[in-house]
């Protein structure tokens, strides 16, 4: 399993307002925005890439490797349940939607091909679906949208409230585990990109995604 850094400092996601159509609404969208087409889902990279030096098929082949690794596991401790309510908890942008690779105006926002496999496999061993985000509660309806319009089950979404956005990410995202936790659900893995994703407990195993010493939100 790859390690957790713990030397950088949280950063902040960087925000995007877009309008939606017949509402007047600041919609969060964590990235740079690029400047090509996304008319293939899957050679829209081109331009991000650039912006960010980070190369869509490297980052691919990354996040392959870490799905490989996190899908064995899932699959065994499904096995061993033995009636424990079990769960993963995803964090979104760059975890399970490509949004620092996709033009942030064009929606949905594509699932990343592998994460959205490995949450389906585990979904389909009974293994129940949250997504924690560090993005604002004003755009609810709109992430939820676009996580199942992408293709992926979702048990439980939780966004940040205002009081929320005056805290370390760190800190809200280790609340909502914690929150899970007391529904009755062990956490047998937490999967993001970020170390706030991932440090303070609550979950059995993490998975760390790339994010290139913070080039990817």
């Amino acid at each position: 399993m790859p390690s957790i850094p713990t030397s950088r400092a949280p950063r902040a996601p960087r925000a995007k307002a877009v309008a939606a159509a017949g509402v007047t609404a600041a919609v969060l969208v964590l990235g740079a925005a690029p400047t090509a087409s996304a008319a293939d889902p899957d050679s829209h990279h081109t331009s991000t890439a650039a912006i960010k030096d980070v190369d869509y098929t490297t980052w691919r082949k990354d996040v392959a490797a870490v799905a490989a690794q996190a899908g064995p596991y899932l699959k065994e401790r499904a096995e061993d349940a033995h009636g424990e309510k079990q769960a993963i908890v995803l964090d979104i942008d760059n975890s399970s939607l490509e949004t620092d690779f996709h033009p942030f105006w064009e929606l949905p926002t594509p699932a990343i091909p592998e994460i959205r496999q490995l949450v389906r496999d585990a979904k389909a061993r009974g293994t129940a679906v949250f997504f924690v985000t560090a993005r604002p509660g004003i755009i609810f309806s709109l992430t939820d949208w676009n996580l199942k319009q992408a293709g992926y089950p979702v048990d439980g979404l939780y966004v940040r409230s205002l009081p929320d956005l005056f805290a370390e990410v760190s800190t809200y995202k280790t609340a909502k585990r914690a929150e899970i936790e007391a529904k009755g659900y062990t956490i047998v893995a937490n999967i993001g990109n970020n170390t706030t994703d991932l440090v303070g407990g609550h979950a059995e195993r993490t998975f760390k995604l790339p994010d290139y010493g913070g080039k990817l939100s």
